[in-house]
């Protein structure tokens, strides 16, 4: 008997939580059953099949067909619906992802994250190549805790996992084109075709949109937050015999978007004062194709990844699965820190790199054990390159205000741009700065691990595992920071004045910044780890369980390394900043009674060298330990289906976490609440899929989600924070022909509420924190025809 069968024979049937809906199905699949008429989701979360609500762990799971009846395009709008998953995408190339209130967004090639994104059972989380398009899907899990045994290093809190669609035997296809606000434009869809022995399966999304933020700047092309996104899939499956799946799949995904909207409320254009939710001035700089590498705001972006999986069931009960990976992420993002017009604050950052990875993993099920064991090889080779753009005297008289001419006045006006033919005496009008500083990160990680599941009797079952870990960790580390030229220019007198001031300004334009004269420093480290977790499950009856988890995390230490300065010569700056373990403790129940399912979590969470990063004054983001803090929290999730063509959904999430207070390791952050963590987090909504005539049926999901208060950063300001968002967001059409066509509309943001997507920033380093307000009402009409 196949593996998954002998699973599947073994496993009892209760109904899944709120999102375990049933899979999209193809429409020249015959299914036994209308999918709409169930509530069963399989999931892989413990790499192995089972229903969700069998799984003894807090995970949430949404299928391919309820990311389409709720009308979201990306991670960060499905993230709404999750309790305990925030995710904030700045843009595709900074992804932050935060699950039950722990932030992993780093973008230094030197640290390790903490959320581990899975993407057809490959790690891609580094941060500059963790964006995925959520095209084509088959499901999404979101697994909550700790969970290295199962996902590897980086899941310190958590995993996402993203399975795309797998060809099919037979011939079908769909494609989707819509129209909407801010002239949005999509066109998606595949083509699947094949045999039981060999299947192939294209598809793709691409997407363009109209910035929604204006800029007034007459140097820029687009309006901010603009959007031109590609994305294609080619799978292929070759299943010779029962036993043996061969899955390959190729994927390539490509934006090319407009700049992100870094405004500033206290630097005013010519529309005003600054204003987050009005027009901004961005300009960039005027050197920005030479020095920055584009000579307008946005990002470009590619990433091609590559995945072989094997799945062999060699013998009864047994199976052997390898999975191997290669990724390899270009960009480069043009950015306008200063938020403003003043050619001040110029940033480009340039990320790359490549991961390779293999996994083996042996199964064994019968009905009285589970177990898995097995290795992984992980490798990584990453940078991080920030070229710097400025005008001298714009720099110096924004940031210190030494001349009675402000820095842009009330009318927009550039007055800073007056400084450097002031302090020349008209001399020269312009003096253009460059630097660039560059991170880089080669990390290689080798682990075995073993988890084993005991079933006593039909009720019980008790898990053990431990994955054993060994990582080495190298960084490297380089600095071209010419001296500035402006302060040598200026009489002795005035000279000392602004060196009073900024003592910096003998050696660097921008504070911190060292040169390297050259030389590229390294450092490197090796580590060790030992990741348990303890799981019981017990089915109270056949429609309850109940289930408690004991799991340990690490997120890896940081070989953090710039430069200083010593005795007057560069030298490597290493700090060895001590890893971070999270103990978790959790329990809940899972229920399914009749029409009614769901499932309520609660968990505690605490960590010892709890890593923060902090912004220098030189815009670079360091990481440091803020010592201990402690998360508690409680998830539910609810779904009722009262008839065959209604159905209602909601869940809930409360956090109470943060540093402990009183800590003497790092007061600055006593007490202090995580970032990006709301306190309440909701969702709501229902969906009617309902005949209403011979082939026509009519469908409609309405849905809102709600959360409370969130800090931007550490330490906690109320200035650099958002207020509770309160979102309104509807999906609705008919299908026609037999389901061949569709025609639907959508809106999000009903209200066209103002919020926050993010504050603070790099601006933040140099006392002008910028402002990024989030999406705007959106709406729009789509077609698909399916064959």
């Amino acid at each position: 008997m196949p593996l998954s069968a002998a699973l599947l024979t073994s496993a009892s049937f209760l109904a899944a939580p709120a999102f375990a809906q049933a899979s999209v199905q193809d429409p020249s699949a015959t299914p036994t059953e209308d999918p709409r008429d169930s509530n069963d989701i399989i999931v892989t979360a413990q790499k192995i099949e089972q229903r969700a609500q069998d799984v003894p762990i807090t995970i949430s799971a949404v299928t391919g067909q309820r990311i389409s009846e709720l009308g979201v395009g990306d991670l960060d709008e499905l993230s709404n619906y999750i309790p305990g998953l925030n995710i904030q995408e700045q843009s595709a190339n900074n992804p932050g992802i935060v699950i039950r209130g722990i932030t992993s967004d780093s973008g230094s090639s030197q640290q390790g994250p903490r959320v581990t994104l899975y993407y057809n059972g490959v790690d891609i989380s580094r941060s500059r190549g963790s964006y995925q398009a959520i095209y084509d899907l088959e499901r999404v899990e979101v697994i909550k805790g700790p969970q290295a045994t199962l996902f590897g290093t980086a899941s310190a809190v958590g995993a996402i996992s993203l399975t795309s669609a797998r060809p099919r035997p037979g011939f079908s296809g769909a494609l989707t084109a819509g129209y909407g606000n801010f002239d949005q434009t999509l066109l998606s869809g595949y083509v699947n075709g094949g045999s039981d022995v060999l299947a192939a399966r294209v598809a793709f999304e691409w997407k363009t949109r109209d910035g929604y933020v204006k800029n007034l700047s007459p140097r820029q092309e687009r309006d901010l937050y603009a959007q031109d996104q590609l994305g294609i899939r080619a799978s292929l499956r070759y299943t010779p015999t029962d036993d043996l799946t061969v899955d390959l799949i190729g994927t390539f995904d490509r934006q090319d978007n407009g700049g992100t909207p870094f405004i500033s409320r206290a630097l005013p254009t010519e529309d005003g004062p600054g204003n987050p939710f009005g027009n901004a001035n961005l300009g960039g700089s005027p050197l920005s194709a030479q020095v920055l590498g584009n000579d307008q705001l946005g990002l470009n972006r590619k990433v091609y990844d590559g995945n072989l999986t094997i799945s062999y069931d060699f013998a009864d009960n047994w199976n052997f699965t390898t999975v191997n990976g290669y990724r390899n992420f270009d960009s480069r993002e043009v950015f306008d820190a200063d938020g403003s017009a003043a050619w001040w604050l110029e940033f480009a950052e340039i990320a790359k790199g490549w991961q390779a990875s293999h996994e083996g993993r042996f199964t064994y099920v019968d009905p009285s054990w589970r177990a898995s064991f097995g290795w992984n090889v992980f490798l990584e080779d990453n940078s991080q390159n920030v070229p710097f753009s400025s005008e001298e005297g714009t720099f110096i008289q924004c940031l210190t205000r030494a001349l009675p001419l402000g820095c842009v006045n009330a009318s927009g006006v550039v007055t800073a741009a007056q400084a450097t033919p002031t302090l020349t005496g008209g001399a020269l009008t312009q003096i253009p700065y460059a630097s660039v500083f560059e991170n880089q990160g080669k990390n290689d990680s080798y682990s075995v691990f073993a988890d084993t599941t005991w079933i006593p009797t039909p009720k019980l079952e008790l898990t053990a595992g431990v994955r054993v870990l060994i990582e080495k960790r190298r960084s490297g580390y380089f600095a071209n920071v010419p001296v500035p030229v402006l302060p040598g220019l200026l009489p002795a007198p005035l000279r000392a004045q602004l060196l009073a001031g900024l003592p910096s300004l003998a050696l660097s334009l921008v504070p911190g910044q060292v040169d390297t004269a050259g030389q590229t420093f390294t450092a490197e480290q090796s580590y060790a780890a030992v990741l348990p977790r303890f799981n019981a499950l017990y089915r109270l009856t056949p429609e309850v369980n109940v289930y408690g988890t004991i799991s340990k995390g690490r997120r890896s230490p940081v070989v953090q390394l710039n430069a200083a300065r010593v005795g007057g010569r560069p030298v490597a700056n290493r700090q060895l900043v001590p890893e971070e373990v999270v103990w978790n403790y959790e329990g809940g129940i899972k229920a399914a009674l009749g029409k009614v399912s769901g499932s309520l979590g609660v968990f505690y969470q605490k960590y010892d060298g709890f890593q923060v990063s902090v912004l220098q004054p030189n815009g670079t983001s360091l990481t440091q330990s803020a010592g201990t803090a402690s998360n508690l929290g409680v998830e539910a999730e609810l779904n009722v289906k009262p008839t065959r063509w209604l159905s209602l959904f909601g869940n809930v999430g409360w956090i109470d976490g943060g540093v402990d207070k009183n800590s003497s390791f790092a007061p600055q952050f006593s007490g202090a609440r995580f970032r990006l963590q709301p306190e309440w987090q909701a969702a709501g909504g229902f969906t009617i899929d309902a005949p209403i005539s011979d082939g026509v049926r009519l469908f409609a999901t309405p849905s809102i989600t709600h959360r409370s208060t969130i800090f931007f950063e550490l330490p906690n300001r109320p200035e650099i924070s958002q207020g509770p968002v309160t979102l309104v967001n509807v999906r609705a059409g008919v299908s026609f022909g037999q389901d061949r066509f569709e025609l639907s509309a959508f809106l999000r943001n009903a209200f066209n509420e103002d919020f926050l997507l993010d504050a603070g920033n790099t601006g933040g380093s140099f006392s002008v924190p910028t402002f990024i307000p989030g999406e705007p009402r959106f709406y729009g009409a789509q077609l698909t025809a399916r064959f």
